[in-house]
């Protein structure tokens, strides 16, 4: 499935350039100018390889690959370790507009299954707020920007959300933010205040990604930190196209 969205994506065949982003507000400017090289290809996917921790009850181990598809979706396939050893596996997905999450206990007992309207929606936030791997797709025409101030600009896509982004005077990306869909905690779906902090970044393939991040709910407030951050995650290679 991972490998599949990856085989099926075309190479680029545009590149960037400081015209393409010349009308945006200066913090979408600088930070765009930022994070892709001149000349760099306009990937239309990016496919990570990453390690960190994800809170369930408490933190566990996890490694990953990720394919982020500007025009897809998204497949994060992982295996979570217990106590050291690797004993869940399975995936979230976003393809072709429906959300999924299929997690086994050794790949073969199932812990947990959803889909339906509310994942869906729920994942759609997230290929959102995960577009901050993929800054060529906030290149697109459809993407409208708005000025918040000098350091925070919104980006809404198109028939979707809004994500903010915080950005410092040299155009390194601090921190996102929107309103998702989900349930922390569980109980019924509503939308709550999602977002992450990044903390380091590296240069791939003439992109400037985060690759070091901490995700969760409730972002901008105490509970952020006393129960709404569940990942933690640091990516050691991007490619993109």
């Amino acid at each position: 499935m991972l490998d599949d969205m990856w085989d099926r994506t075309a190479g680029a065949t545009e590149t960037f350039d400081a015209g393409r982003v010349a009308s945006l507000p200066e913090a979408a400017r600088r930070y765009l100018e930022h994070a892709i090289a001149p000349g760099a290809p306009l990937a239309s996917a990016v496919r990570l390889r990453m390690q960190g921790e994800i809170k369930l009850g408490r933190w566990r181990r996890f490694q990953a690959e990720q394919v982020l598809h500007a025009g897809r979706g998204f497949v994060w396939q992982a295996t979570v370790s217990f106590f050291g050893i690797p004993l869940v596996r399975g995936f979230d997905r976003l393809l072709d507009g429906a959300g999924e999450m299929r997690w086994k206990l050794l790949g073969i007992v199932p812990v947990m299954t959803a889909s339906g309207a509310d994942v869906t929606r729920s994942a759609v936030g997230r290929l959102e707020a995960e577009s901050l791997w993929l800054p060529s797709a906030l290149v697109r025409p459809d993407v409208q920007w708005t000025a918040r101030d000098a350091r925070h600009v919104a980006a809404t896509f198109p028939g979707a959300d809004t994500v903010d982004f915080a950005i410092d005077e040299r155009g390194r990306l601090e921190s996102i933010s929107l309103q998702r869909w989900g349930n922390p905690g569980g109980g019924a779906f509503r939308s709550v205040k999602f977002g992450g902090v990044i903390e380091e970044e590296r240069a791939f393939d003439g992109y400037t990604v985060p690759t070091r991040v901490r995700v969760g709910w409730y972002f901008g407030s105490p509970r952020f930190d006393a129960e709404g951050e569940f990942f933690r995650a640091t990516i050691e290679h991007a490619t993109f196209r």
